[in-house]
């Protein structure tokens, strides 16, 4: 049996199961550092990149502690954005799977408080939620942490970065003594060692290598005057040309400058910032997903949560301020063993941005000028997909198989046109091949779903 192998934990052989059954085959490697001793009851704090697979590492433990008798909150995790939160909550759903009649519910700002009441009134096992609504929540007296006996802060570096420290601090207080208390962190600013010596108790640290491999993510460097640098993205994406790419910005008004640009020279792309509606960013973030929209530009914090397991290409459109953040970008690609690209633009006088990264990455980071670039043939390919919203959701009772059904069956669409499909609360998205959008759409408005109409728009 490999040392790595789930079955060496103090786990029920159903969680076993289920684990094999959803493609967890070894423990990654915070993992392997975080689940013995977090399943033996220690306050762990962890540092490790995205996509490392933390979630589990939280999840597992508070899983095998729950009383699935007793419909209160006991364990709550708090997450900076709700695209994370709702990651997450969805991640520890899959992995309650072993148990049955676990009820996961996820309290985040951006959407109406009734049904979230509701929700709690029913009663929940797990709260996931972003710390400015559960204190709404606790504020109200809709939501008890009496019961709390697993506390999880996750990616709490962000959440220091947006401010939340208030709110952290008037909810851990409303929170049992008596509880276990995980802490995950992408950096280890000093502000996050503060955080861990006021809610943990004699905290076991975890800290996995961050630093990606050249194998699976190519870095190159470019150097271009600042007022060039618009000219000198497209004329990255047009050289490397890759299938999809996330352009990160370190300011909102950047990301505003680099989408009318890009659209403007033929390469559409989406914003996606702090200053948007929460329910355009979910939008955003689920054309790209379906690969609808090719080119996301974004701020770090709003991409916070963007989950996607094969990113060709990641793009710094200005380097970051600090070296941990540049490694956090970068590892958006190359995930699970694929290949990616990382591309980073800077001015001369960033030039110590670039010796901070070679430094932190303990190496001499070699760079080149953007006019050596080869300038490429023209614009991007539009993308493959075109994304049809839906005006009903989960609360309508709709399902995935529901909207595939209708648009393979009825509306005649060949079923390796349609791609992923969305379904939230209250609305459901299913991406389309775009050579098939129009007549999907035009099936759709004029047919049924589930045997009832809804309303359909193109995205």
């Amino acid at each position: 049996m490999s040392e790595l192998s789930f079955s060496n934990l103090e786990l029920p052989a159903a969680q076993l199961d289920n684990l094999a059954s959803l493609g967890y085959l070894e423990m990654t490697a915070i993992q392997a550092a975080a689940l013995p001793l977090a399943l033996a009851g220690s306050d762990v704090i962890g540092q490790a990149k995205t996509g490392s697979g933390k979630t589990a590492a939280f999840a597992l433990p508070l899983l095998a502690r729950l009383d699935p008798q007793q419909f209160a909150p006991q364990a709550l995790i708090l997450c900076p954005t709700r695209e994370l939160a709702s990651q997450v909550a969805s991640e520890i759903r899959r992995l309650a799977r072993y148990q049955g009649n676990i009820k996961v519910v996820t309290l985040c700002g951006g959407q109406s408080i009734g049904p979230q009441i509701g929700s709690l009134e029913h009663g929940a096992h797990v709260v996931v939620g972003t710390p400015g609504r559960i204190r709404d929540h606790l504020r109200k007296a809709t939501l008890s942490l009496a019961c709390v006996n697993t506390l999880v802060l996750d990616e709490a570096d962000r959440m220091l970065e947006m401010g939340f420290v208030e709110d952290i601090e008037g909810i851990v207080a409303g929170a049992p003594q008596e509880r276990q208390t995980l802490l995950f962190s992408a950096t280890f600013p000093d502000n996050i060692q503060t955080l861990s010596n006021r809610f943990q108790r004699a905290p076991q640290r975890v800290s996995v290598q961050s630093l990606h491999s050249e194998q699976h993510i190519a870095q190159h460097f470019f150097i271009c005057q600042k007022s060039d640098r618009l000219a000198a993205l497209v004329r990255l994406l047009e050289h490397f040309r890759p299938a999809s790419a996330v352009v990160f910005c370190n300011t909102r008004q950047l990301v505003r400058e680099a989408c009318d640009y890009l659209g403007q020279c033929g390469l559409p792309a989406l914003a996606l910032h702090g200053d948007m509606e929460q329910r355009d960013r979910d939008q955003v973030l689920i054309q790209f997903k379906h690969l609808s929209c090719t080119i996301l530009v974004a701020t770090d914090v709003a991409a916070r949560g963007l989950d996607i397991d094969d990113l060709p290409a990641v793009v710094n459109f200005e380097l970051p301020r600090n070296a941990e953040v540049y490694v956090h970008r970068i590892g958006r690609t190359g995930r699970a063993g694929k290949e990616g690209i990382a591309l980073s633009l800077f001015a001369d006088s960033e030039r110590y941005k670039l010796q901070a990264i070679g430094d932190y990455l303990q190496r001499e980071l070699a760079f080149d000028a953007i006019e050596q670039l080869q300038q490429g043939g023209g614009g991007l390919s539009l993308p493959p997909f075109v994304t049809l919203a839906i005006a009903g959701g989960r609360k309508e009772k709709v399902r995935a198989g529901d909207i595939l059904g209708a648009l393979t069956g009825e509306a005649g669409i060949d079923g390796r046109a349609v791609g992923k499909i969305t379904v939230t609360d209250y609305a459901a998205y299913v991406a389309i091949a775009r050579d098939e959008a129009d007549k999907a759409l035009g099936r759709l408005l004029n047919g049924r779903i589930k045997g009832r109409k809804f309303k359909v728009r193109r995205l």
